[in-house]
């Protein structure tokens, strides 16, 4: 068997082991599959919040936005990395009382709490909907290293990543989740820092070679026009708000010790790892300009590439380190959405444990067809899930009661525009969102 494959098979069983036996500890209720009892240290809240953020995103389709526009592609995750910290230590503790205090499990349920039950039906279509792209980009990333390492075809390597999705999510919930995340936090942070150091072994003279990349030293160039920085950034900034499967994360802290924790270690964490990517496409394009790497068309293909050259070894344990860091992404964008079916949509557990294997094959045949890059493909999903920003706001700052016309209204308008490749579609849905929820709760007059 194929030494990745013989990896691949021993890190199954490994996540198999740690799964059964979250479940062995017992599963009572939704509370403790979805959100672990709300009992989760800052450490393992700060591991299992990266793992979840940082996924087949970042050393697949962040080292190739990197190889192929440059330090652009810094700015763009550090503004996303910047927005998150913002919005976690304003808006965490005040979310994090709310979801105990309504005893909350899904972000669609806390929504609905406040703007009613239509409101949180919406909440968890919008998320099914505008998260199967997201979701796909992991197993799309996993599948290229596998094709790539194994030689086994690249619909054989969604298959098994789909697999290992859905038994993990099935099997232990989000307790078995958050403790391989812990383990797959300090393998994706490690695999990084042998890569980078690889690559600089290849080109110890990169620092003299940086005036090659040219305009990609600069923004605004070519390729980071101030509409394109804007469209993807925008989306991302917010993510921490948005996206469901790290909104759910803020749910988990056993207290609020554990709360700031969680915040400042995935601060150093994400920040470390950004430097550490993004410095490896900059270096892999210098090099590809003299010689010593392959010039490269589809970015997405550029680790792989980098995965090939590799001693055995070093390939083998950076391609699990991709491989763990989509899965566990893919795990606990699953565990959310089922968490939503379960509680806002169907109102039964079974359901929403169904839902897992459903999710888990709507993901595996969109990723099958791979319709675009990685990180478009994020942007993406991001873009869709900003109308439900105003109503997250909302239900800080304001005493609204009426928010699903805002939700609908937003929503249609990302739809239509991402559609027409809008390039300020993201500000347009913030703009609509809370316009329509400032309009829906002004006082009547008499």
């Amino acid at each position: 068997m194929n030494s990745f494959l013989i990896v691949v098979f021993l890190y199954a069983v490994a996540g198999t082991a740690i799964a059964l036996y979250a479940r062995k500890i017992g599963i009572r209720d939704d509370v403790d599959y979805y959100i672990a009892g709300r009992n989760v240290s800052g450490a393992i809240s700060a591991l299992t919040y990266a793992a979840t953020t940082y996924s087949a995103f970042m050393m697949i389709g962040l080292v190739g936005l990197s190889y192929a526009s440059g330090v652009g592609a810094y700015g763009f995750e550090l503004f996303y990395l910047v927005g998150t910290l913002m919005l976690l230590t304003y808006y965490a503790p005040k979310i994090w009382n709310m979801s105990k205090e309504l005893d909350v499990v899904s972000p669609a349920e806390l929504l609905g709490k406040r703007f009613g039950s239509a409101t949180a039906i919406s909440v968890a279509t919008i998320s099914l909907i505008a998260l199967i792209p997201y979701t796909s980009i992991q197993l799309i990333g996993v599948s290229l290293v596998i094709e790539k390492l194994s030689g086994i075809g690249f619909n054989a390597g969604i298959a098994i990543s789909a697999l290992l999705i859905a038994l993990w999510a099935f099997i232990g919930g989000l307790r078995g989740v958050a403790w391989t995340d812990a383990l797959q936090g300090v393998i994706m942070i490690s695999a990084s820092l042998v890569a980078l150091l690889y690559v600089f072994s290849m080109n110890p003279d990169f620092a003299s070679e940086i005036p090659k990349l040219g305009d990609l030293l600069v923004v605004p160039n070519k390729i980071w026009t101030p509409s394109r920085f804007i469209s993807l950034t925008v989306p991302w900034f917010f993510f921490a708000l948005t996206n469901p499967q790290v909104f759910q994360r803020i749910f988990i802290p056993k207290n609020e010790r554990a709360l700031k924790r969680m915040v400042v270690y995935f601060g150093a964490f994400g920040l470390t790892y950004t430097i550490i990517v993004t410095l490896i496409g900059l270096m892999l394009r210098v090099m590809s300009q003299s010689g010593g790497f392959p010039a490269i068309n589809d970015r997405d293909l550029v680790t792989p590439t980098l995965l090939s050259m590799m001693p055995e070894w070093m390939a083998l344990f950076v391609g699990l380190s991709i491989l763990a860091a989509a899965i566990t992404t893919a795990n606990s964008i699953i565990l959310s959405l089922s968490s939503m079916v379960s509680r806002d949509l169907f109102k039964n557990p079974l359901a929403g444990r169904m839902a897992i294997i459903i999710l888990t094959l709507a993901v595996a045949v969109f990723a099958s067809s791979r319709p675009a890059y990685i990180v478009e493909l994020a942007v993406m999903s991001s873009t869709l899930l900003l109308s439900t920003l105003p109503l997250v706001v909302a239900i800080v700052h304001t005493r609204f009661e009426r928010g699903f016309e805002a939700l609908i209204t937003a929503f249609i308008v990302g739809v239509v525009l991402s559609y027409l490749k809008y390039p300020f579609t993201g500000l347009a849905v913030l703009a609509i969102g809370f316009s329509v929820i400032m309009l829906t709760n002004m006082p009547k007059r008499r």
